[in-house]
């Protein structure tokens, strides 16, 4: 199946910009598979939706600020995004660098006035630059404290525009492991209120972690089979009492219910590796969704609206199935649903 199967028009003002004043207000279209429907409602009304026995999962991956701004020894602007740290070596990032073909092997970087430095190690054929940072005190705590939010580049803001509400925005209510580059976008939707409504409804919450990383987000190169297409391994973590939470779930036919499609590759890799059951694990995932996929973790999936021709939009049209959930995409365009992290959101049941 080509690439070009998943792609849809969008205006570019329905790309949000910015979060609604009040994360529950979003618009949500719920699709059911079995009916090959779908309907306008609120994510406000979200417990409805929920039966009594459900499991949702939430993925409390804490996003860190990895866009850094600096200057070369030159006195050229450079901007740099973490995307993965190298080896064993905790002061060794591999990043992405804008304007790349300033930045040479030796050459140094400054940040906040010197109080994070760099220097670069080398340059690689995919337009990634390795550095290694040097500061006073504990590097983490310095990246958070100069760093920026990582928004994705459809979400615009200028170099000299701080925005302090995308540190509380661009992130889950519940999060708390730091080591994400990007938020798992389906949970921003989500405040205390709404959780303690879906629990009443009788749902259980569940929380596993995996740190959103660049391969996420890398655009889908195979455009003639897409089964050959890799998302490249992510961190995940699942503990012991969540994986006892979820088999009872299994055992009792009760539905689990994904928060995101990083919950789901999560839980999915999981069961891959368990033969169809979850176990307690710290390490990588490797899987990548794509059509002809079967589903054994998650029985729904609460997702946001997705790029054109990515992997995320790849994994929900898997899993409901590519027709409805591009008919879906059209409707969401016609009816001026908010796309994309800061905008609305789909349930698929």
């Amino acid at each position: 199946m080509p690439i070009s199967d998943y792609w849809f028009d969008l205006p570019e003002e329905q790309i949000a910009q910015e979060p609604l004043a009040n994360r529950e207000d979003s618009r949500m279209l719920v699709v059911e598979r079995a009916g090959g429907t779908f309907r306008d409602e609120r994510f406000a009304n979200i417990a409805r939706f929920v039966r009594s026995g459900d499991v949702i999962v939430l993925n409390d991956t804490r996003v860190f600020p990895a866009r850094l701004f600096g200057e070369s020894e030159t006195g050229a602007k450079i901007e740099i995004f973490l995307v993965r740290r190298e080896g064993e070596d905790s002061s060794v990032w591999r990043t992405l660098a804008r304007p790349a073909r300033r930045l040479r092997p030796g050459k140094a970087l400054i940040f906040d006035n010197g109080a994070l430095s760099a220097e670069v190690l080398e340059k690689f054929s995919d337009g990634t630059v390795s550095v290694k940072f040097r500061c006073e005190g504990d590097l983490d705590a310095t990246i958070d404290r100069i760093g920026r939010t990582p928004l994705p580049p459809y979400i615009k803001r200028s170099r000299d525009e701080k925005v302090d509400t995308d540190r509380e925005r661009y992130q889950t209510v519940y999060a708390a492991n730091r080591g994400s580059i990007a938020a798992p976008t389906a949970g921003l939707h989500f405040t205390p209120e709404k959780i303690a409504e879906v629990e009443v409804a009788g749902a259980e919450i569940a929380k596993v972690t995996l740190h959103v990383g660049y391969g996420t987000f890398e655009p889908v190169r195979e455009t003639d089979d897409l089964s050959k297409h890799r998302v490249m391994p992510e961190e995940v973590s699942i503990g012991e009492e969540t994986a006892e939470l979820l088999n009872r779930a299994k055992a009792a036919n009760r539905r689990i219910i994904a928060v995101g499609t990083t919950t789901t590759r999560a839980l999915e890799g999981n069961v891959a590796k368990n033969g169809g059951r979850f176990a307690a694990y710290r390490g990588l995932t490797d899987l990548t969704i794509t059509p002809g996929y079967e589903f054994r973790a998650i029985d729904g999936l609460l997702t946001n609206f997705h790029l054109p021709e990515s992997s995320l939009l790849i994994l929900v049209s898997t899993f409901a199935g590519r027709e409805l959930i591009m008919e879906s995409y059209r409707h969401a365009v016609a009816a001026g649903y908010r796309f994309y992290s800061y905008g609305d959101c789909m349930f698929v049941v």
